[in-house]
């Protein structure tokens, strides 16, 4: 079962707002997910806010993505800005440093 990361578009005709979820890779864009892990409004609540993230759980991303998960490219851009997938190549590098000593 390959998992993916990736946005499933919910909110109302031209005012979208994205759920960050966890899910199979053979599963519609908006079918069955495994988990939700955060949120995202693409159009701000004014010209002045173009764009929100809101709530992605980076202990949820975490484990995910120690499992194997990978993320499509906008939610890639998204977890960088959260400092998700940062937090999880400082680990990745941690690991590997441990395994070679």
């Amino acid at each position: 079962m390959a998992v993916k990361l990736r946005l499933v578009r919910m909110g109302k005709k031209k005012q979208p707002t994205y759920r960050v979820v966890a899910a199979e890779s053979r599963r519609a864009r908006s079918g069955a997910f495994l988990e939700i892990v955060g949120t995202y409004q693409p159009r701000g609540l004014s010209a002045a806010e173009p764009e929100t993230i809101t709530l992605i759980d980076n202990e949820k991303v975490l484990r995910w993505l120690q499992q194997g998960a990978q993320p499509t490219e906008r939610v890639a851009k998204l977890l960088k800005t959260s400092g998700a997938l940062d937090m999880f190549e400082a680990a990745k590098a941690a690991k590997a440093a441990g395994v070679a000593q």
